[in-house]
């Protein structure tokens, strides 16, 4: 309990405060992929509602892009589990981009369509928030995959308006390692979907693994690594940036 108070509750909380993502009245639309780390915060808030000094409500929302049966039921059947008032949204993406489409690189389009579905039926609701599961090892991983390989400083953001849609993205597992994710979902045998994407079959994602690989490499000799790339993104010395004009 202490290395979950340390490790995973304390950086949530932290994480809330320091970007002010939770307020009073607020309706919020947490994206469930059935992976760890939807789940991972899904649990999260779970806990956090227990706090009735919070006034906001939450709801769970998944898209089903053509998983197998049983990975959605049981997706369907651990939500139950929770009595929790959820919405899973049968649609037809996966047979536009492999079938219909026949995308070579699908990744792009599939997201994209994702996040359209997810941001309307968000917006439907009535949710002016949507929570994300992305945590500490994705914010560091995208800026270093767009510096590489798409030639842009940028990466993902704790609290940031949508572009489209009228309410706020906010990742709440920000300051979470990977790690601690792993760890707790495993202790506490929290079934996570074992098919997630029919590409995975085919073609895993390489830049993303070709990073995690080059941090593991990085961290034999400097423990920090991450910590230091985290904190930079925090740092910037816009006088230092090429191309920036004041």
């Amino acid at each position: 309990m202490n290395a979950y108070k340390k490790r995973i509750w304390s950086k949530f909380i932290k994480a809330i405060k320091d970007y002010n993502m939770i307020e009073d009245g607020d309706k919020i639309a947490i994206g469930i992929s059935g992976g760890k780390d939807s789940l991972m915060l899904l649990n999260l808030f779970i806990e956090l509602s227990k706090d009735k000094s919070k006034k906001f409500q939450f709801i769970p929302i998944s898209l089903n892009p053509g998983f197998k049966d049983d990975d959605i039921n049981n997706l369907e059947k651990y939500l139950k589990s929770l009595n929790l008032d959820y919405k899973i949204y049968d649609t037809n993406i996966w047979n536009i981009v492999f079938e219909e489409r026949d995308e070579k690189n699908p990744c792009s389009l599939c997201a994209k369509m994702r996040r359209g579905i997810l941001y309307k039926k968000a917006e439907e609701l009535g949710c002016n928030k949507l929570a994300l599961g992305h945590h500490y090892d994705d914010i560091i991983e995208t800026a270093l995959i767009n510096m590489f390989y798409s030639g842009n400083f940028k990466t993902m953001v704790p609290k940031i308006k949508s572009e489209t849609g009228n309410f706020t993205l906010i990742r709440p597992m920000a300051y979470i390692e990977e790690e601690s994710i792993e760890s707790y979902i495993k202790n506490n045998n929290i079934p996570i979907m074992k098919y997630e994407c029919k590409i995975t079959e085919r073609k895993p994602d390489y830049k993303r693994l070709e990073i995690k690989n080059l941090l593991k490499e990085l961290e034999v000799n400097n423990k920090l690594i991450k910590k230091s790339i985290f904190n930079s993104l925090h740092n910037v010395n816009l006088n230092y940036i090429m191309g920036y004009k004041k």
